[in-house]
């Protein structure tokens, strides 16, 4: 069995056209140690997929929660397409050993930046699902390992927005409303990571890392839950 064919068989699903799939395994860095590759980077398809991800993840919401109301929708649609999650689907199906990095991205493993890369790589699987087989298949593939994870979330309650659940502890229990401040930025302008610290008055509280300053709150509020035990 060919690797690309032991990746289809974890993903659930052969591909016609197997250059879309390879293709989507493909990070930008890669094309610089190898500019004769003939299939190009995955951030187009990651674009697709991302939206191809965010109809059909709303879809299924819409038509299942008939009476739940569309903020609650909203919250419950974040927890499935953010980057932790498609991080955790990526490592369940051992995309990792399959993604074309350059040398550098290659050795830089278990770091936030490996993890966004790998999420990024769900959405252009999910493109190139699209592109190859159409939308039920690609339906197919995100209910069986995306929407799958819903029952868990409602459960445990998990959709919850961290920044608000911890600005509201936070005034009740010490009367304080939190502050985010950017503490540092770094790497290229389409790949740039921020860290953001969460401070009560002049205490930092927590950071948490993320490619956007919202998502880099959202890390160090969570951060901020745990360690307050809030």
């Amino acid at each position: 069995m060919s690797d690309l064919a032991r990746l289809e068989a974890s993903l659930g699903t052969s591909f016609k056209n197997k250059a879309l799939l390879e293709q989507a395994l493909t990070h930008r860095s890669y094309l610089n140690e190898h500019p004769e590759f003939k299939f190009g980077h995955n951030e187009r398809l990651e674009f697709l997929g991302d939206a191809v991800l965010e109809i059909v993840i709303t879809e299924h919401l819409f038509i299942n929660y008939p009476d739940t109301p569309e903020g609650d929708l909203t919250n419950w649609r974040a927890s499935l397409v953010n980057a932790r999650m498609l991080y955790l689907v990526a490592d369940t199906l051992g995309v990792e050993d399959f993604l074309l990095l350059s040398k550098g991205e290659a050795k830089d493993k278990n770091t936030k930046a490996r993890q966004y890369i790998l999420a990024n790589s769900i959405e252009a699987i999910i493109g190139a699902i699209y592109l190859d087989q159409g939308i039920e298949p690609a339906k197919k593939f995100i209910a069986s390992h995306i929407v799958s994870h819903l029952d868990e979330i409602l459960k445990n309650e998990l959709y919850l927005d961290p920044k608000s659940r911890f600005q509201e502890i936070s005034q009740e229990k010490e009367g304080i409303t939190p502050v985010y401040k950017t503490i540092k930025e770094e790497g290229p302008d389409h790949e740039k990571l921020f860290t953001v610290g969460l401070y009560l008055g002049e205490e930092l509280i927590s950071t948490g890392d993320g490619f956007s300053k919202q998502e880099a709150q959202v890390k160090a509020a969570e951060a901020g839950l745990a360690k307050k035990g809030w």
